[in-house]
């Protein structure tokens, strides 16, 4: 009798594991494609973004060479150029210090997991 009842014990604990590992294997599915919804919008207005940014940095360029290309078109030229690279390496900062604020991958399905870890270590 006591091994059935050990046995019942057993199928309950493994059952109660298998569902468990489920409900997290879905919370990490779930974090995954919220991960990567988000990565592709983003990715889109990037391109989009650089692309019209820098199709109208060429045309102002252009624009401000062109007026000044009897007077100062050498001067024109490096100033413009100067501050393109001058912005070009503030906004490189400003994307590195954001990629390192971001949350961490994963991070419902890691609070989870520990959360199951110090549940367990309590028994």
């Amino acid at each position: 009798m006591s091994q059935e009842n050990l046995l019942a014990s057993l199928k309950n604990l493994v059952s109660t594991g298998a569902s468990i590992a489920q409900t997290r294997l879905e919370l990490l599915s779930t974090d995954v494609q919220i991960a990567r919804a988000q990565f592709l919008s983003l990715l889109v207005m990037v391109i989009f973004t650089l692309f019209f940014l820098f199709f109208g940095l060429v045309m102002l360029a252009l624009l401000i060479v062109i007026y000044s290309w009897e007077t100062d078109r050498i001067l024109a030229l490096s100033l413009l150029t100067s501050s393109f690279l001058v912005i070009g390496l503030i906004l490189a900062f400003v994307v590195l210090r954001s990629l390192k604020m971001m949350p961490r991958l994963f991070e419902a399905t890691i609070t989870e997991l520990a959360k199951d870890r110090q549940e367990l270590a309590n028994r």
